[in-house]
């Protein structure tokens, strides 16, 4: 009996160029005998609404029955395709249609060879820690979430300050007047905890990461702590206003004052396909723009080296 084979399709519903990339991508993994599921409420307008080679995925567990998520869009994208896989443990390849695309395998000029690779199962899982996010406010759980990236408690308003108390494993560490703090994986190190001033973390490192949001502060500094530690912000009760609690920048919640929010490690994983591929660092070079030049590296050096050496003794001889 023949495996039946499914993967997930999610494509940026707003972005006409990805329309067109996305029917070939069907056409061809059809073709060889990969069946397609796509949310169908979310192609509703597109020139996927009604592809007869498409399969209408589950909107409760779209994931359920797909061997991949393949993701046409950028990182806001790919976060949505966590939110849909959440707990299905099917892993996340992206192909970046949109700016920096940081979580993204592959760039959109790579299409071809990636279809290819989906076919043949040609790639290796990677899992990404995650978070588990829990918001209390008198005695009472007011928000329960999770995110691949950060978690950040900000204020609600543009002209106060929030007050925030940080603790670290049961003991306070410091209250700031500040604009908010992001609570960060590796994968989240290059996302907003950046931006805010963070150190880039490699992914292999289990950590996290605890970034003060322009804090009125001697000590404001990044901490990187233990993946097992247990983070914790506190809404100081006389700060004036209230705050709001975000995961990935797409979930959020409005915070009281006296209202904590507790963050630790999650058990369930994200997991991210990827090819046999470059280094961290040459990520980093190339999403970031960064300059190398004058870079000689150790394998030119050594060749280098080496003519100098065999030059001398020819001389030498002659």
């Amino acid at each position: 009996m023949t495996e039946s084979r499914r993967i997930l399709l999610v494509v940026h519903p707003a972005r006409p160029e990805v329309h067109d990339h996305a029917l070939g991508v069907v056409k061809r993994l059809t073709a060889a005998g990969v069946a397609v599921a796509v949310i169908s409420a979310e192609m509703r307008g597109t020139p996927l609404e009604g592809a007869p080679d498409l399969i209408s995925a589950d909107p409760d567990d779209p994931a359920r029955g797909c061997e991949l998520v393949c993701i046409l869009g950028g990182d806001g994208s790919i976060l949505r395709a966590a939110e849909l896989s959440r707990g299905s443990g099917v892993p996340l390849l992206g192909v970046n249609f949109g700016h920096v695309g940081f979580l993204a395998e592959v760039e959109r000029d790579d299409l071809d060879v990636t279809v290819e690779r989906i076919v043949s199962r040609d790639y290796a899982v990677q899992e990404r820690m995650t978070l588990e996010v829990v918001a209390v406010h008198e005695g009472r759980t007011v928000f329960q979430s999770w995110a691949l990236n950060e978690v950040t408690v900000e204020k609600a308003s543009r002209e106060r300050m929030i007050e925030l108390t940080v603790e670290i494993d049961g003991r306070p560490l410091s209250t700031w007047g500040c604009d908010g703090v992001v609570m960060a994986t590796p994968t989240g190190s290059t996302a907003y905890a950046f931006s805010a001033g963070g150190p880039v973390v490699w992914p292999d490192v289990e950590a996290m990461l605890l970034v003060p949001i322009s804090a009125h502060a001697l000590f404001a500094r990044p901490i990187v702590v233990g993946p097992e530690s247990r983070l914790a912000v506190e809404v100081v009760p006389r700060t004036e206003g209230a705050g709001v609690v975000w995961c990935d920048g797409r979930r959020a919640i409005d915070l009281p004052p006296g209202a904590r929010i507790q963050v630790h490690r999650s058990p369930d994983p994200v997991r991210l396909a990827r090819f046999a591929g470059s280094p961290f660092t040459d990520r980093l070079v190339e999403k970031f723009d960064l300059s190398v030049h004058g870079w000689r590296g150790a394998a030119r050096r050594a060749s280098e080296t080496s003519a100098e050496t065999s030059t001398g003794s020819s001389s030498e001889t002659g």
